[in-house]
């Protein structure tokens, strides 16, 4: 089966769309599929540069296409549409609205992804018209909150066999055989100590003031912040230094491939959303969002304390994660201090998220969206 990827995150990039984008190229070629991923711009980039980027193990085909930013991506999407044409692929599989609408209309069978509420002059419009066009397609929608919101939102017409809810997925195979924490933190040359990881974005809305106070407030945990750009590094290091807080260590880019061993070197792992959250391309995605990183905390077995958002109790509950208030240090400090006092607790928490993680694999996801068409 040939599968035509058709995406306009930028390739390489540390973003969590251009990451979930090449997980799930992967994941289509693991089952069996031939896949081609098509990306705008016009780099050239060896799959042994992309490989570690994005912590990748079975190569797909990547082609870059250049494109007009003042046609706001439409001449990528009929380029890339007519490439998908040109191999013959028995299916496109897409993020980008306007690339499913043109690819229903010359009679490919099409999957697109809805990640969040449709943007622009005219998303909902080519929303609309993939869910309400003939031909075989199938909308593969991140979660139980998005679909509900879009359809009510939108007016959304479509049969409920044409959609799938696809939370995000991990690489369990990535999360096998880690060391425990003591360990991990020797291989990384870190101090030995209690510590809780943060891995991610510092966008608005997640949580990073309150990591801040949580530091302050817990001098003898030691707080692992992994991911970032240069410049939100460098501000809150400089925030962290200034306020006299030394208990915070700042990675920078970590490799996909390498993330796994830092979030093993935490006993506590920490997902502090605000009520608003911002995405890498910007809206509040607080009630619809699927986090990667979610994911890979269950895999890694360790407990997990995260923000009390109604969408992420369709993957968390109480028996894999502790809840707290968002943006409530109180809520926060009394639930890390309940851990510190109960290892025990922590341990059980750590080993029912790592027995969750074995249902959000990628491989699983994609043979869930598939499903029908292969």
């Amino acid at each position: 089966m040939k599968i035509a990827c058709v995406s306009t995150s930028r390739v390489p990039s540390s973003t969590a769309n251009s990451i979930q984008v090449m997980k799930v190229c992967q994941s289509l070629a693991q089952t069996g599929a031939e896949v081609h991923l098509c990306v705008p711009g016009s780099a050239r980039i060896p799959w042994s540069d992309l490989s570690p980027y994005y912590g990748l193990t079975t190569p797909f085909e990547v082609s870059w296409i250049a494109s007009a930013a003042a046609l706001k991506r439409y001449d990528f999407a009929f380029k890339a549409v007519n490439h998908a044409r040109k191999m013959k692929a028995d299916l496109l599989y897409t993020w980008l609205p306007q690339a499913s609408v043109l690819g229903l209309g010359s009679g490919m069978p099409a999957v697109l992804e809805v990640h969040e509420r449709p943007t622009g002059r005219l998303g909902p419009w080519l929303l609309r018209q993939t869910a309400e066009m003939t031909g075989r397609k199938r909308l593969a929608v991140i979660t139980h909150a998005l679909y509900n919101a879009i359809v009510k939102e939108l007016n959304l017409r479509i049969s409920p066999q044409d959609v799938v809810i696809a939370p995000n997925g991990v690489d369990l195979e990535r999360y096998l055989d880690l060391p425990e924490p003591s360990e991990a933190r020797r291989q990384l040359g870190m101090d030995e100590k209690v510590t809780a990881v943060y891995a991610g974005h510092f966008y608005p809305g997640r949580g990073m003031d309150l990591l801040v106070d949580l530091a302050r407030a817990f001098p003898a945990v030691q707080f692992l912040w992994v991911g970032g750009n240069e410049q939100s590094v460098a501000f809150w290091r400089e925030r962290t230094t200034t306020a006299g807080i030394g208990n915070v260590t700042l990675t920078g880019f970590v490799e996909n491939r390498r993330l796994p061993l830092y979030q093993a070197a935490g006993e506590m792992l920490l997902m502090p959303y605000e009520r608003s959250v911002s995405g890498s391309s910007g809206g509040n995605t607080a009630d619809i969002c699927s986090p990667m990183k979610m994911f890979e905390y269950l895999a890694c077995g360790r407990a997990i304390l995260s923000s009390d958002l109604p969408v992420l109790h369709e993957i968390l509950n109480d028996q894999n994660a502790v809840f707290c208030t968002p943006e409530d240090l109180d809520s926060w400090r009394t639930a890390i201090e309940t851990l510190l006092n109960d290892p025990g607790r922590m341990r059980r928490l750590g080993q029912t998220a790592r027995e969750d993680a074995a249902r959000y694999t990628w491989h699983c996801r994609a043979e869930l969206v598939l499903a029908g068409f292969i």
